[in-house]
């Protein structure tokens, strides 16, 4: 039916969470992507397929996930618990009645304090450069997105680090891809777990600059 795909570095307090709400009938595949935490264990202790990406990078852990997913549609989302895999059905039947070749999600906290300024402000700014490049209507970056397997595949983005969403939604729109964007829930992180971009304006930056090496 659709694989989840599922980035993973150091979420193993996050997993049992997030895999509780995995919908019916779908497979989740956790990309390990270096942890020291025992995430690779505890995912499939719950029953996920794991694979491994040893090259650090949100783009490619995302890739090696795409890759190792066999169903026809392919939904990706983080594992920190911030988010619900329930959340992607209904972009998964948007995608699937034709509605759009891609849907996305627009991330909306659930309360005061869970999305930090600096993560704000350098997500406005970044989804104002792929509105602007793509001609998509979205004001986030994707976090959560559904779309066939092989369309991924033969979009050939190269970034494997945090300009993967980026160099995605341009080569979407050369491709003439229609892209539809949803609201989801944002809340609070699982407890024992760290944001690798949001936690810190550094981690902020970080995605700024790897967004810039795609622009250029």
């Amino acid at each position: 039916m659709c694989d989840v795909v599922i980035p993973c570095r150091d979420e193993a307090p996050a997993l049992p969470g997030v895999l509780a709400d995995l919908p019916s009938g779908w497979r989740a595949i956790v990309v390990d992507n270096g942890s020291t935490d025992g995430t690779p264990d505890v995912a499939a202790s719950l029953g996920a397929t794991v694979v491994h990406e040893p090259r650090a990078g949100y783009g490619a852990a995302v890739h090696t996930g795409i890759e190792a997913a066999t169903a026809e549609y392919v939904a990706i989302i983080d594992g920190d618990g911030t988010m619900k895999l329930s959340d992607l059905v209904p972009m998964y039947d948007i995608v699937t009645s034709g509605g759009a070749r891609m849907a996305v999600g627009r991330r909306r906290p659930t309360g005061r304090g869970i999305w930090p300024w600096h993560a704000r402000l350098g997500t406005k700014l970044l989804a104002t450069v792929i509105r602007r490049r793509s001609g998509f209507g979205i004001h986030d970056l994707a976090p959560m997105r559904v779309s066939r397997r092989d369309d991924l595949l033969d979009l050939g983005v190269e970034d494997r680090r945090f300009g993967y969403p980026l160099e995605l939604m341009l080569r979407a729109s050369t491709a003439g891809w229609t892209v539809r964007e949803i609201d989801v829930d944002y809340g609070r992180r699982a407890p024992g777990t760290k944001s690798k971009v949001s936690g810190s304006v550094k981690g902020t930056l970080r995605v700024i600059k790897d967004f810039a090496k795609v622009m250029r």
